[in-house]
């Protein structure tokens, strides 16, 4: 059999039908921003294979890193043992992250680091005897992750249908735009002012699996404040947003109103290996500094820590804060930026956002503007067949590049997104 059969034979492929249309496309390498296909192809990863990779694929520096670690420790169990990459990332991520957070607790991904951060939040209520606080208010359209914690603070859509009528009660507010801030602060206000919500969780500023929607970090900020105010813990999912995406080493930081806990992963080791983690402010940490056994988060994973995985993010943190990957990070901001004031005559376009390296271009359809348009089939064979792999969220073209493409290829990009548009207009 050939590869691809034996694929079809023995993979179930995530968020993708067991029946599909097309075959799944093989790779055999890739560098820099090229995917290489097994039949010779190369198509740009203009969504930085599902916003992981920051410092390009095969990346020099981080392979060394991890090969240098796999010949000295693979891995050793973390309960009871630690070692030096697992400390020197801590060091790493306490240094840019906001001065009031104090610990890491490290897993595998996102949806696990994000289910780190709830336990740590309701547990901080029962290791402190408060039994009254016990909602969790979460920002309508989110999405947090596939574990049944990070589901139940997401949207009730298809993706979770199935499990809805196990997934734990949430409140939700409206997604902030121009027209509803009042509104929202007047609802969050009400909510919390019951004074029975423990936790309040949501996606600083850039809401990706929804559209790429944004917002502004003034309402965050108020919200924040207003959280502060009747003591509810706000938990930063950074998941996405963390490490350079949003123009800044953490969208957080364009707030005034540190969080309490924050959930990091996806850029966390530039793309090459899983890892999760989540840091929590000394307030968090103080409910559980204790010898008591009930006290202790009972949370942990096989492969938590792993010496390769954190020697991979050190690399990459290394590569993050130096000024040719600050300026990098820069130059495609004001690129989207400058694309972005040359697409307002497009009809066709709904809306056009950009945030850091992250622009979004949504399209007007027949169709409401949800995951689900049937015109995102089209917008994804369309770039693949000019060898550029962009993944729509439905009606929304978006682009994250890593960090080391080039002026020419992010405008071969852009090139082909007014082509793009360019014969939708004649259609239309």
């Amino acid at each position: 059999m050939t590869l691809l059969e034996k694929d079809k034979n023995y993979i179930w492929h995530p968020f993708t039908p067991l029946e599909v249309e097309e075959d799944p496309i093989v790779i055999e390498s890739a560098q820099g921003v090229y995917l290489y296909t097994a039949d010779g192809k190369k198509i740009i990863d203009a969504v930085s294979s599902w916003w992981v990779n920051l410092h390009g694929h095969s990346n020099p520096v981080i392979a060394k890193a991890i090969s240098e670690q796999a010949g000295k420790l693979e891995h050793v169990i973390f309960a009871g043992f630690t070692h030096e990459p697992a400390i020197t990332l801590a060091e790493n991520l306490l240094s840019v992250l906001p001065k009031n957070q104090s610990k890491i607790f490290f897993s595998d991904d996102g949806s696990t680091a994000v289910e780190v951060g709830l336990k740590m939040a309701m547990q901080y209520w029962h290791n402190r005897g408060i039994t009254t606080k016990t909602k969790i208010v979460a920002l309508e359209g989110a999405y947090h992750g596939d574990t049944f914690g990070a589901m139940s603070v997401g949207a009730r859509d298809v993706f979770n249908l199935a499990f809805n009528r196990y997934l734990f009660n949430v409140d939700f507010i409206d997604f902030p735009n121009n027209q509803n801030e009042e509104k929202i602060l007047s609802d969050f206000r009400k909510l919390v002012s019951r004074e029975d919500v423990a936790a309040f969780i949501f996606e600083p500023l850039v809401q990706g699996a929804a559209g790429m929607r944004m917002y502004s970090p003034q309402i965050l900020d108020q919200l924040i404040s207003i959280a502060k105010e009747y003591d509810v813990i706000c938990i930063a999912d950074e998941v996405f947003t963390g490490f350079g995406r949003t123009g800044r080493f953490f969208a957080c930081d364009y707030l005034k109103n540190a969080p309490d806990i924050f959930a990091l992963s996806k850029g966390i080791t530039g793309g090459s290996l899983p890892l999760g983690a989540t840091s929590c402010s000394s307030k968090i940490a103080l409910a559980f500094q204790s010898s008591e056994s009930s006290r202790t988060l009972y949370h942990g994973h096989s492969y938590t820590a792993n010496p390769i995985a954190c020697a991979a993010a050190n690399a990459s943190f290394k590569l993050l804060i130096s000024k040719e990957c600050k300026s990098a990070i820069e130059t495609i901001n004001k690129s989207l930026e400058n694309f972005k004031a040359n697409l307002s005559g497009f009809s066709v376009i709904k809306d056009v956002r950009v945030c850091g390296t992250i622009l979004a271009i949504e399209l007007m359809t027949n169709d409401t503007s949800s995951y689900y348009n049937p015109i995102r089939k089209k917008i994804y064979s369309h770039f693949l067949s000019k060898g550029i792999l962009v993944r729509p969220l439905g009606n929304v073209i978006y682009i994250v590049p890593p960090y080391v493409i080039s002026e020419k290829e992010l405008q071969s990009i852009q090139t082909e997104i007014v082509q793009f548009l360019n014969g939708l207009v004649r259609r239309g």
